[in-house]
């Protein structure tokens, strides 16, 4: 599907404000609101908007300590890469990971209740076949910037 600049308008906006009515997403793009709504209906359709959430407060929900890790398997083979991710995925506390080139194989977010909780899963991690060679801890301190819901594959509407 083909997206022009009215297109990705509709997307820059409604990844920052799915809740804006259809008068003023028509207004703030500069077209009347039935063209308008019906290239939202468009959008999602394709796919493109797969639809709208708020965007929640983990720590005003619970406060958890973010950890951000660095994981070196011992064995590069897909026997051992597939090993880890079923762990990963099977670890709650792991929220984000992904698979990297340039000197360690992994990059996790692990959101845990307390530094203790989180070196407690390391270290049965450590202790279990999954193969970790070696980790890098980095805790956060703060939050400089966080995805907004729609963006976290990056800013492609700019």
């Amino acid at each position: 599907m083909k997206l022009d600049r009215y297109d990705l308008k509709i997307l820059e906006i409604l990844s920052r404000d799915g809740r804006i009515t259809k008068s003023k997403l028509a207004e703030a793009i500069n077209l009347s609101v039935s063209p308008c709504w019906e290239r939202v209906r468009r959008l999602e359709k394709a796919g493109i908007i797969e639809g709208y959430a708020a965007r929640l407060n983990p720590d005003a929900l619970v406060k958890r300590t973010p950890v951000w890790v660095q994981i070196e398997l011992k064995q590069h083979n897909a026997e051992s890469f597939a090993r880890f991710e079923a762990l990963v995925h099977e670890t709650s506390e792991v929220t984000e990971c992904v698979a990297v080139g340039g000197g360690v194989d992994y990059l996790m977010k692990v959101e845990a209740d307390s530094v203790d909780a989180y070196q407690r899963l390391i270290d049965a991690w450590l202790t279990s076949d999954v193969g970790i060679e070696r980790y890098f801890t980095y805790i956060v301190t703060k939050a400089v910037k966080r995805p907004a819901p729609g963006l976290e594959r990056g800013d492609f509407l700019s």
